[in-house]
């Protein structure tokens, strides 16, 4: 990016009243450039997940057989060995970095759920990992929660722990579908002890993620899971007004799809919101196809916490699945990059993709909402 362009970047900034746009010294890290690179990291297997340490390390978890993971300390740009977290245990997603202690925890289950769930805890960045001894109390109707497959999870300001996560109600059957749905569990003691949630207001939907907003509200966006629900092919939302106990206010979420357009139900999609204190940016992933298969990895922007989703820009122009999102942390050299852990790409299995948000924004409009003034690169540079 040009001195010139940041300049005048900075400049609208100051010109515009804060509440409508977001810190230029906390945007800065993440508009620097429009940067984009791609990295193949594991061969076989399924089921991303990605996240980044207080040290800035990021962590890629991947495996439908067990679960593994490989760390980069320099921001994405090389990686280091696989490590077995466990041996054979399916990845269960929501891998959760408590902001508190620093300790990262990430779940298994013994088969593809309802099946035992194991957790594991790494205190040292994440380099070793050992099972502890976790209890997960059911949700209000008494039933259990499974792990498969759901976005990382996150730390809210008050310290407690939440992740997204499911009732299969008993199989992963098409006839039980309709009784299916999302929930979350949360914990307040380091993620030794988990309560579950209410469930998410529709059935029928699992594989959520969820962002705590600046005003404490969490955000929580749904796969769909029955091929009977009302626009069964575009995602679902809610939110929690009492730290992702209780879920209100559901609706359709028409900007974004929900896996490709030809099939019968969705596909796990990745969210983060960016660290930018006081302001709700938000990037979701999940496939924009109109074709009838799994392919054309993109990613959208929210500038308002969820409620609109104004650009998106594709990452692979290809065969792709399940992603999962991460953002860099100011001060390591994760600073300003934003991670995009998926299936699929060039020789298949696993991609991370890193790029910034002003790479987000040299893409396409999508007609829901509008940019904000001033974050959009002029229309006359050039775009890699």
């Amino acid at each position: 990016m040009s001195s010139g362009f940041n300049a005048t970047l900075l400049l609208l900034f100051a010109l515009t009243p804060a509440c409508l746009h977001p810190n230029a010294d906390d945007l800065e890290p993440f508009l620097r450039e429009q940067r984009f690179e791609q990295t193949r990291v594991f061969e076989k297997e399924r089921f991303p997940g990605i996240t980044v340490t207080p040290r800035g390390t990021v962590l890629a978890f991947f495996g439908s057989s067990r679960l593994v993971l490989r760390r980069s300390e320099d921001g994405g740009a090389t990686w280091g060995p696989v490590i077995t977290i466990d041996g054979s245990g399916i990845h269960g997603g929501g891998a959760t970095v408590d902001e508190t202690t620093g300790d990262i925890l990430a779940f298994t289950e013994a088969g593809h759920p309802p099946a035992a769930i194991s957790v594991f805890r790494s205190s040292d960045d994440g380099r070793t990992w050992s099972e502890q001894e976790t209890v997960i109390h059911p949700d209000p109707g008494g039933h259990a929660p499974s792990m498969h497959m759901n976005e990382t999870g996150i730390t809210l300001k008050s310290g407690r722990l939440l992740r997204a996560t499911r009732y299969y109600a008993g199989a992963n059957d098409r006839r039980m579908w309709p009784e299916h749905y999302t929930n979350a569990i949360y914990s307040d003691d380091g993620g030794r002890t988990w309560s579950t949630s209410a469930p998410f207001p529709e059935n029928g939907t699992g594989e959520a993620a969820v962002a705590e907003l600046s005003d404490g509200r969490v955000y929580y966006n749904s796969r769909v899971h029955w091929d009977q629900a009302e626009r069964n092919t575009r995602r679902r939302a809610a939110w929690s007004h009492d730290g992702g106990e209780t879920w209100t206010d559901w609706r359709i979420v028409d900007a974004l799809p929900d896996g490709h357009q030809h099939r019968s139900y969705g596909c796990m999609g990745g969210l983060v919101r960016l660290p930018i204190e006081g302001r709700d940016v938000l990037i979701f992933s999940n496939l924009d196809t109109p074709a009838s298969k799994r392919e054309r990895i993109t990613v959208w922007a929210s500038f308002d916490g969820g409620e609109t989703w104004p650009i998106k820009r594709l990452v692979f122009d290809g065969p792709s699945a399940y992603s999962s999102l991460a953002a860099g942390r100011g001060g390591t050299p994760s600073e300003g990059w934003i991670y995009l852990h998926f299936e699929g790409g060039p020789g298949g299995a696993s991609q991370v993709a890193r790029f910034d948000l002003a790479w987000i924004l040299g893409g396409e409009a999508t007609g829901d909402g509008a940019v904000p003034a001033g974050l959009r690169p002029s229309p006359d540079r050039s775009v890699p």
